[in-house]
């Protein structure tokens, strides 16, 4: 998690950067240019400084919502944030390894998939042995739990 929120700090600071320096610069040579209701520059640079605006209180919600999870809170024998699990898809008829991490860091095709994902929903809360129902995009798929490391534990590298 730390990693998500350094992420997030250097995204914060390049936004505020450009908020406070960047766009009052392009604003100000746009404003030199003359007439403000044609000129294109000058309404570009007052829309990107809008989203940038927006963008920036979005990751600083996100900051202040990471900063309240307490990593000890996450059960030791269940899975949860961090967790690592090899599953037996029995759809596929393959074993899987999935790691659960935050929005920020999903990334499907490294294994590493989102709390907030259909098969992260489903399988918090879950424990080694339980078989899992989940209903993807891509139809129903039943994941029987072959092993479970919580974030408490040493688990192998998700590839």
């Amino acid at each position: 998690m730390l990693d998500v929120t350094k992420k997030l700090e250097e995204q914060i600071r390049a936004l505020e950067h450009e908020l406070t320096t960047e766009l009052p610069a392009e604003i100000k040579r746009a404003v030199a240019l003359g007439d403000l209701s044609e000129n294109a520059e000058y309404h570009s640079a007052k829309q990107r400084q809008e989203f940038v605006n927006a963008h920036l209180g979005q990751l600083k919600k996100r900051m202040a919502e990471l900063s309240l999870v307490d990593l000890r809170n996450i059960p030791n024998d269940r899975i949860g944030f961090g967790s690592t699990i090899i599953v037996f898809d029995q759809t596929k008829e393959e074993e899987i390894t999935y790691k659960l991490v935050t929005s920020e860091e999903s990334d499907v095709t490294k294994g590493l998939i989102s709390t907030t994902s259909p098969i992260g929903r489903a399988m918090v809360g879950k424990q080694l042995g339980d078989e899992v129902t989940v209903v993807t995009p891509n139809g129903k798929r039943i994941l029987e739990i072959l092993k479970l490391y919580t974030i408490h534990d040493v688990a192998p590298a998700v590839e």
